[in-house]
């Protein structure tokens, strides 16, 4: 499936217009780079798929959607979710794209892309090592990446829509193919007292914003995160930018309900938006 935004439109349509033929370009979000025939009916991929100069403008002026070449047509990356009853987007960036709930980026974008910003949160965590859990699958950035070194990787979603969106994201492809990743479909509040205790030697908790998911920021919740955590495990937690008024509010409830719950030596991560906490 190709899948192209206005990154990789913009610099085709200037090659073009200087005279060119051909380009390097990628048809999966700067994953990889192929080559392409550029010609006036607009751009000629390999397997004969072929972008039209007006559709070219038409996905460069949408620079906040991502599009999929899918049943002879170029269409934007969007999903209704009938759970939540909000629209779910792709929207790229530089690099990976991020999710857009209603409008609003599930990852950071400023200054930081979000493959960079999981990265952040696997650094403050450690390495990831044994059994993992991953609370909030999203995108799977971070299932991902901690699967790279982790025996095992259990990933929860709550919402089946989001599953859809990360089916088309390149970025995403690995969790549907690597043998280290468990996804299971349900609300992380729900599913974690079914959990084993001490189950985990890592947990990553990035859950949604608190207004959009305020239970995963419950004492009772971080309570089945201590019971699932292995001794010594370690726990990070994404709470967003500390530096911001809603940021520090969030943070100093989290830090205390965490220390209620019996974790210990909570250690701020700005850089990562987070904390991270030990059993």
């Amino acid at each position: 499936m190709i899948v192209i935004s206005a990154y990789q439109v913009r610099p085709l349509r200037r090659a073009w217009q200087a005279g060119q033929t051909t380009a390097v370009s990628s048809a999966d979000l700067e994953l990889s780079q192929i080559q392409v025939g550029l010609g006036p009916e607009g751009v000629q991929y390999p397997l004969g798929e072929r972008l039209s100069w007006e559709e070219a403008a038409r996905i460069q002026a949408a620079d906040v959607n991502c599009f999929a070449w899918l049943e002879a047509a170029w269409r934007e990356i969007k999903v209704f979710s009938a759970e939540t009853e909000r629209v779910y987007s792709l929207m790229p960036t530089a690099r990976a794209p991020t999710m857009l709930i209603s409008g609003l980026p599930m990852h950071r974008i400023k200054d930081v892309d979000p493959w960079e910003d999981t990265q952040r949160k696997l650094k403050a965590l450690g390495r990831a090592r044994g059994q993992v859990l991953d609370t909030s699958l999203g995108l799977g950035y971070t299932a991902i990446a901690a699967a790279q070194t982790a025996e095992r990787v259990l990933t929860i979603e709550f919402d089946p829509a989001v599953l859809e969106l990360a089916w088309h994201n390149p970025w995403s492809r690995e969790l549907f193919t690597h043998p280290r990743i468990e996804m299971r479909l349900g609300d992380a509040f729900d599913l974690a007292p079914e959990l084993p205790a001490g189950a985990f030697t890592a947990i990553l908790h990035d859950p949604p914003t608190f207004s959009l998911a305020g239970h995963l920021y419950s004492g009772e919740f971080y309570r089945q995160l201590y019971r699932v955590l292995r001794p010594n495990g370690r726990l990070f937690h994404y709470i967003g930018n500390p530096a911001s008024p809603s940021g520090a509010r969030t943070t100093r409830g989290v830090v205390r309900r965490l220390k209620e719950a019996g974790f210990t030596r909570i250690e701020p991560h700005p850089e990562a938006f987070g904390v991270t906490a030990f059993r």
